[in-house]
Parts: structure tokens; sequence; C-alpha cells
């Protein structure tokens, strides 16, 4: 297995199909909003003619109005995976969404519990009546580490937290810090993207900017229509969730636009944050390098690599 991973707009899609065009690969989306139908622009999704031929999973598999967890990716994911492999060919991840990837290569075991719809209408109360500051004083009594790690406006990740928390008497940190230390089951190469923070943020503006010419608003209203409302984990992707204030009057059009800019700047130091702490990874810096250019130094790692994995 192939990751490419990194922060948005740094060129991981174009990768993809470049490697995969050179080792035989198909590639296996780990983008948590490109898996919904309708939403083209704001996801700023692959098109057939950029994939050029190469077979790509884990896009446009459901409708924006359903729940979408990192569990049921991992299970289609997986299934992708097995798929490619019966075709004899080479999966490449390809995403951002570093828990999607982590749950995937190291294979995380999810809790048994189910959703507590009572509890987690409890605890959004709070939040909404007293403040996410208290909701994560919640937090801080119950999982110090976590609370740590998470914002306080970062109120669906806090309780979930709290709700693993109260559901199993133990905390959600030393789950997930247990769930990094397992060994993989493939033989992997974990490749992070990245390039001058500069750069990137120029390539966001000028995506976001892009998005805007070629009909972002006109899709929200569309998603709208069809009864996509800001509750919905599809509406909380980046893009969407800004261009639903300004459709329902929250915000300015430009002031919208301007925040869309501004939160995929932030989510892209979340997203380096992230794949800091990852193990066992190699990074990559564009440094002006076309994708070409960077598949066939890939391909040449790839090539090194016994049937086992290890480096010859």
């Amino acid at each position: 297995m192939v990751i490419i991973a990194g922060p948005t707009a740094v060129g991981k899609s174009e990768l993809g199909v470049e490697l995969a065009l050179r080792i035989g690969g198909e590639v296996v989306s780990a983008d948590s909003m490109q898996v919904y139908r309708h939403m083209d622009i704001g996801t700023a999704k692959i098109s057939p003619e950029e994939m050029r031929g190469v077979k790509h999973h884990m896009i446009d598999i459901i409708e924006p109005v359903e729940p979408y967890h990192v569990y049921d990716f991992q299970l289609r994911a997986k299934k992708a995976c097995e798929e490619i492999y019966a075709g004899g060919h080479i999966p490449i991840v390809v995403g951002g969404t570093g828990f999607y990837i982590q749950a995937l290569l190291y294979d995380i075991e999810f809790s048994d519990q189910g959703q507590d719809d009572e509890l987690r209408a409890e605890l959004k109360a709070i939040a909404d009546n007293d403040g996410p500051e208290a909701l994560h004083d919640i937090l801080k009594k119950l999982d110090p580490d976590t609370a740590k790690n998470l914002h306080p406006n970062n109120v669906k990740r806090v309780i979930r937290a709290i709700e693993y928390a109260r559901q199993n008497g133990g905390t959600i940190y030393d789950h997930n810090a247990e769930q990094r230390a397992h060994a993989s089951p493939y033989d992997f190469r974990y490749y992070v993207l990245n390039d001058d923070r500069q750069t990137v943020y120029g390539r966001i503006d000028s995506r976001v900017d892009r998005m805007i010419d070629e009909g972002l608003e006109d899709e929200v209203r569309s998603l709208a229509d069809m009864g996509c409302t800001s509750d919905m984990t599809s509406m909380q992707g980046i893009g969407y969730k800004q261009m639903l204030m300004y459709i329902n009057g929250e915000t300015g059009r430009d002031e919208a636009i301007d925040l869309i800019k501004r939160d995929s700047r932030h989510f892209a130091k979340r997203q380096l944050t992230w794949f800091k702490r990852e193990r066992d990874t190699v990074w990559i810096d564009r440094e002006g390098r076309s994708s070409a250019d960077i598949a066939d130094r890939l391909t040449y790692d790839y090539s090194a690599m016994d049937q086992n994995g290890k480096q010859t």
C-alpha cells in the first residue's frame, strides 16, 4: 500500500494519479467530504478527465443527507483494497483526513457502544445554553489529556470524547494511544507531501476563488433545496458551512468567502500537526517540482522494495 497525505491544496490528487499510472495502482480516496454525491465544487473533487483512466474508490458513494463516520470509511476502504488486490493492483490511499488514514493503515478498533442520542442532545444543549467552555470543562474532568488537544469550539469532538468516557469508563485519549501502537497489517510507504507555507496558502486562496467562479454558491443552494441543513455532517465541510451561513442570511457573501479562505488555512495547519505526530512517514517537499517528477522518484523508491515491503 502507498499513502499520499498532506495539507489541502498541496497537489495530492494529481500526484496520486501520476504514481498510479507508473506502478499499476488504483486510488482510494481518504477525504471525508468527497464521499458525498452532488458535492463537487466545494470538495475540489477530482474530475474524470483528471483521473486519466485511473480507477478511484470512495468517491460519490453516499448522499449528503446521510451521516458518515470514520468506521464507515474503514469498512468500505478495506473492502476497496481487497478488490484492488484481487485485480492485481496496488492501493494508493490519497487524502488529507489523517484519522481516516490511520484507521485503515493500522486497522484501528472502534468501541462497540453505539451512539447515545439522548446524551448527545443533553451535551449539545449545554453548549448552546451555557457556551462551549462549559462543555469543555466537563471533558477536562473526565479526560484532561484529550481536553488539552481539543479547542472548546470543536463541540462535535468534545461531545464524542465525553460520550466515550461515560460509555466505556476510560478515556478516548488512552484508547487512541493504544490503537496508534498497533502494527500495520500492510507493507506500506506513507508519504506526506508538503510545500512552503505561503505557497500552500496562496494555492488555497486561488482554489477558493476558482470554486466561487465555478458556482459554489449555486451548488450549496442546490444542496439546501435537497434538504441539507447546517447540522448535517456533509454541511460541516469547509466551503459548505460558510456559504450556507451566507445563504441563510447569517453573514455577507464577501465575508463568507474570506471565512472559507481563513478556515482552509487553519485546516491545513491542523493537518500538518496531525501528520507530524504520525510514525513511519516520509516527508516530501515540492520545492517547485511537478507531480510527474515526484512520481518518478516515488516509483524508484517503490521499486526498491522487495515482496515483503523491505528496503533492498
